[in-house]
């Protein structure tokens, strides 16, 4: 084997001591996976300044927007036992339909004839209320009558009394002129003494007279308030029946009602989805559950979920892109344009308090700019959504995500209305200028 000499290599040039390197060839493989590396390396460079949308996740559910077009559940009023069925489950029931009726189970309203009962007990109330009010009526025109009668005999008693003066007055007279004469001896004692029991006479009748006046007002007085007694009376009996009435009346009506929620009925049209009660016979208190109904509605939303730390990065009218489950999807959340299977939203409503512990919801909406929701979704299924946001490059996100920073925002989150609101009130400021 030659052997060379440390100082025979020292003495070689540098192209000399490297010919043995350039002399071996580098295999295509090498070369390959080179290229391919540095390709990839140069593809991946420029994609760090590509643009990338920044987007904030959450799951959540299909709902409606509507809360009257939810699964409602149907609720009896009053305690029952189940009679009997007239829906089934998956059933397409009507607002108005029976979905089942309930029999009494409260011994206070077993009879089956307390409705026909109460209105005959009504109409008697009503018949001696009627009685009543005739007898007020009489004892109206009685005291009428006993105050008309009082008049015309205080004018009659005054008028003897008046006559009954005069003649007093006259027989006065006289019996004083005749009191002088029989003094002077001028008409003997007996004419005197008939004169004398005359004046005594008309007195006595003066005074009676004055007397009549007040007996007569007193008897009078008394008549008149015995009947105002008596019609006082009437109109309190009156004003009792007329409560006795007014009760029953409503006890009747509550019975009218009470007998209408025997019949369940569907409060309006949709589905039944689920009923919660077993079957018949079986009895249930006043606000149990009977079955839950699905409304027959083209109401959809989407009811998503986000993390505190990001919903005060969402504002209404941002797009939205949703996957729903059982639908297949490929979904790039930073480049929604190259996503398929997935469907666009917008953002409706934000919940102004928090429906888990560290989450918001907020309600999305089928976006009129994109493709429809599919037909066969159901309420309830899940779904995985993106809020999108501001582009940013890839880079930055790539940073961003690394050092857990949330979302980049340029400006303040405003709703679409408000943007709007505040375009016409800057055009209404450059115009007035």
């Amino acid at each position: 084997m030659l052997k060379i000499s440390s100082k025979s290599v020292e003495k070689m040039m540098p192209q000399d001591r490297l010919y043995s390197l350039r002399s071996l060839n580098t295999p295509n493989a090498g070369k390959l996976l080179a290229r391919w590396i540095m390709g990839i390396g140069l593809i991946f460079f420029i994609v760090l300044f590509l643009p990338w949308q920044q987007n904030i996740r959450g799951n959540g559910q299909v709902t409606a927007l509507s809360p009257g077009n939810r699964p409602q559940t149907v609720e009896t009023l009053i305690a029952g036992r189940i009679q009997k069925w007239h829906i089934q489950e998956g059933q397409l029931v009507k607002k108005g339909d029976t979905i089942a009726v309930i029999s009494e189970v409260k011994e206070k309203y077993f009879d089956p004839q307390m409705l026909t009962r109460l209105r005959e007990v009504i109409k008697s109330k009503e018949n001696s209320l009627n009685s009543k009010d005739m007898k007020a009526q009489a004892l109206r025109r009685q005291i009428v009558a006993l105050k008309d009668g009082l008049r015309n005999k205080v004018d009659q008693s005054k008028a003897k009394l008046e006559a009954e003066r005069v003649k007093f007055a006259n027989a006065k007279n006289q019996y004083e002129r005749n009191k002088t004469l029989f003094e002077a001896g001028n008409i003997p004692l007996t004419k005197f003494q008939e004169i004398e029991y005359k004046y005594q006479g008309a007195e006595a009748d003066f005074v009676n007279a004055e007397i009549e006046i007040d007996r007569v007002q007193a008897e009078y007085l008394d008549k008149i308030n015995k009947a105002e007694s008596d019609l006082n009376n009437t109109l309190a009996e009156q004003f009792e029946t007329q409560a006795d009435i007014a009760k029953l009346r409503n006890d009747l009506t509550n019975m009218e009602i009470r007998s209408e929620q025997y019949f369940i009925l569907a409060p309006q049209t949709g589905f039944v989805v689920k009923a919660t009660q077993a079957g018949i016979g079986e009895t249930i208190k006043e606000g149990d559950a009977v079955c839950t109904i699905m409304p027959q509605s083209d109401d959809v939303a989407v009811a998503m979920y986000v993390k505190a730390m990001d919903v005060t990065l969402i504002s209404k009218g941002r797009k939205v892109r949703i996957e729903f489950d059982g639908f297949p999807a490929l979904q790039f959340s930073g480049w929604p344009s190259v996503s398929v299977g997935s469907f666009g939203g917008i953002v409706k409503v934000i919940d102004y308090v928090n429906s888990k512990p560290g989450e918001f919801r907020i309600l999305v909406v089928p976006d009129p700019a994109d493709d429809a929701w599919p037909k066969q979704i159901r309420n309830g299924s899940g779904t995985q959504g993106w809020v999108m946001l501001d582009d940013v490059p890839v880079w930055y996100e790539i940073w961003r995500q690394l050092n857990g920073f949330p979302p980049s925002l340029y400006e303040e989150p405003l709703d679409e209305y408000l943007k709007e609101n505040e375009k016409e009130k800057n055009s209404i400021d450059t115009s007035k200028k």
